[in-house]
């Protein structure tokens, strides 16, 4: 009973000693992990790093442009003449409305009414008006999609990455285990620190991803069906107008 309890305190001096050995903060355990562990860390934080970049920049992004879209449609339908609206606005499109209105506009203005004349001639200057406005509004998208890829790339893979980290850190462990023949908290402890560590970083970069990927999709799914609305509006405008055109001057 004596041996046995002055073998206590001994044993549990010794594993305080180890314990105090290992720093388990975030940069202690980065520190002190295997080298592919640490890679596979780097990684995930330049990941992560990236992403709260286009996420700044894609909600700032859609925040000037809901601004301007605003302020875009209330000039067009104030009953203002198109061709002045046009002239205002063709050389500083820099949001798709905007941009679909100009290509479209630019499609009417260019053709040559004294050469317009028939049903058939009519219908291809309606397809062309159409395709210019469906290529703007084309363009417009995958501008605003720019980024969004990465975003679900690393929602989905980055726990994964993480995790493999995780697995080889504890196999360090185990390995260690073996080396020492000793399965006490101070050998297995610092290797499963680290290694649950990279999984943490892995959730750090796929979480905030996962949020805001599906947030800026819903917004693009939104403006993009607002975008649409607007083009088969204005075309039916300007087709609307070529049919007034064709009528006046079948009157003369």
């Amino acid at each position: 009973m004596t041996v046995a309890t002055a073998t206590q305190p001994l044993q549990a001096t010794e594993l305080a000693g180890n314990m105090a050995n290992h720093d388990l903060s975030m940069f202690g355990l980065f520190l002190q992990a295997d080298i592919l562990v640490k890679l596979v860390m780097l990684m995930l934080f330049a990941s992560s790093v990236w992403c709260w970049t286009i996420i700044f920049n894609k909600y700032t992004r859609f925040k000037i442009m809901k601004h301007q879209t605003t302020k875009f449609e209330e000039s067009f339908w104030s009953g203002d003449m198109l061709e002045n609206l046009y002239e205002r606005v063709k050389q500083t499109a820099d949001h798709p409305i905007a941009m679909v209105f100009v290509a479209g506009m630019h499609e009417w203005l260019t053709h040559d009414m004294k050469r317009i004349g028939g049903h058939a001639l009519q219908i291809g200057l309606k397809e062309r008006i159409q395709q210019a406005m469906s290529v703007a509004k084309n363009r417009g998208i995958e501008k605003l999609e720019q980024g969004l890829p990465f975003l679900a790339t690393v929602g989905s893979t980055a726990p994964f990455v993480g995790l493999f980290g995780t697995v080889w850190g504890i196999m360090n462990s185990f390995q260690s285990i073996a080396m020492t023949k000793n399965t006490s908290l101070a050998v297995v402890a610092p290797g499963i620190a680290e290694a649950l560590f990279a999984t943490a970083v892995g959730l750090f970069a796929a979480i905030p991803a996962v949020i805001f990927y599906n947030k800026f999709s819903n917004d693009l799914n939104r403006f993009a069906s607002k975008l649409e609305d607007f083009s088969q509006e204005f075309s039916a405008i300007l087709s609307r107008e070529l049919d007034a055109q064709e009528m006046k001057k079948g009157m003369l």
